[in-house]
């Protein structure tokens, strides 16, 4: 596969930055500020002063005005931590859908590193995530690492599920990033519960081919199973045959869409017609993802 980013390509995301939604509980250092007090000079909130507290933290205008000792709260900088997985089976290889999965994972990547979050990279072959980039900061790190991001293969199956549930996540200490085609009857929507039940941001991104969105075959066709060979349909393709296609895929994208709502996780449908500019400044910024 050619490569897919570099230097100018990533020049064009210095505008946007990634919101979080859930409290942070990573490690001192990154931009992000959680609900939590700490030593950072944001000002957050006040309490009740305890013998033994602080003195210096005492807000004396207030005393002034009051009498009352209240101390003021900080909000704790933190840094989080960023995993992004995806699906390099074979089916991913068709209709541009590996390239795109690639220009999303560093397109989050790199939006994390601007705010000196950490940042890892998997790909999920199998039943294991194998990594690509671990915990890399810093934008001169993340740069040195672009020609690994594009050397990823799509190759095989991927079992979301078995794959994430049995890797080491974080808990609450930032977001989780999802990208496949979903277009398997492996489990995936116990990945999304497992990462939901570690209090991570989810973000499910569904990339598929715009011949698979709007496809246009026609007669007497065999469509084979990329991570099947033994698996083919072999028919003649016409009006209801591509009727029923449309139906069913419908009911597996709403599906989805419909489980991460219910378990307050995102999702975006992306076509690799799509524009990256558009995709992150359109309907990721309406969503809340990016700001």
């Amino acid at each position: 596969m050619k490569a897919v980013i570099d230097e100018n390509f990533l020049a064009n995301l210095d505008l946007f930055s990634l919101a979080v939604k859930d409290n942070v509980a990573g490690l001192f250092g990154g931009n992000h500020k959680s609900k939590r007090f700490g030593s950072s000079s944001e000002f957050g909130d006040y309490r009740d002063y305890i013998e033994g507290d602080d003195i210096s933290k005492i807000d004396w205008n207030i005393y002034g005005r009051t009498e009352k000792m209240f101390l003021k709260l900080y909000l704790d900088e933190r840094q989080m931590q960023t995993r992004i997985y995806i699906d390099a089976s074979s089916s991913m290889s068709f209709f541009k859908k590996d390239e795109m999965a690639i220009k999303l994972a560093t397109a989050f990547a790199y939006l994390s590193i601007k705010e000196m979050d950490r940042v890892s990279i998997f790909a999920v072959r199998g039943r294991i995530v194998e990594p690509i980039l671990e915990k890399v900061v810093g934008k001169d790190s993340f740069l040195n690492a672009i020609g690994i991001i594009n050397k990823i293969k799509f190759e095989g199956d991927a079992r979301i599920s078995d794959a994430i549930t049995n890797s080491i996540v974080g808990y609450g200490d930032g977001r989780s990033i999802i990208i496949s085609d979903f277009l398997t009857d492996n489990d995936f929507l116990d990945a999304i519960d497992h990462l939901r039940g570690k209090k991570r941001d989810v973000l499910c991104l569904q990339v598929l081919g715009d011949e698979e969105l709007h496809p246009q075959i026609r007669g007497k066709t065999i469509i084979r199973d990329s991570e099947d060979a033994g698996r083919f349909y072999k028919d003649n393709i016409a009006r209801d045959v591509l009727e029923a296609y449309r139906k069913a895929l419908h009911f597996i994208t709403k599906r989805l869409e419909d489980f991460c709502i219910s378990r307050e996780a995102d999702y975006q449908l992306v076509s690799t017609k799509d524009e990256l500019k558009d995709i992150l400044l359109n309907a990721l910024t309406k969503k809340g993802v990016i700001k």
